[in-house]
């Protein structure tokens, strides 16, 4: 689960870096599988649709303008 968290992180056009809090050797490791794979399509609607949360002012009332609030790209 933490590997399809931190690749979902990844995979946004808003994240510059995620900083992980490994304890051990081990807990590096795990983290470090969230690398070199991308999750598809359907998996990430399914995430950004779980963790969608209303937007605080103003851009709450501004979702719809595309020229305000450009959709994500994907690189």
């Amino acid at each position: 689960m933490p590997q399809i968290a931190l690749n979902w992180l990844l995979q946004r056009p808003s994240v510059a870096n995620v900083v992980v809090g490994a304890r051990n050797e081990e807990q590096l490791r795990q983290n470090l599988g969230a690398l070199g794979w991308t999750l598809d399509p359907a998996h990430v609607a399914a995430l950004d649709a779980a963790s969608q949360r209303t937007p605080i002012y103003p851009y709450w009332h501004q979702r719809d303008f595309d020229e305000r609030n450009p959709k994500p790209t994907r690189w």
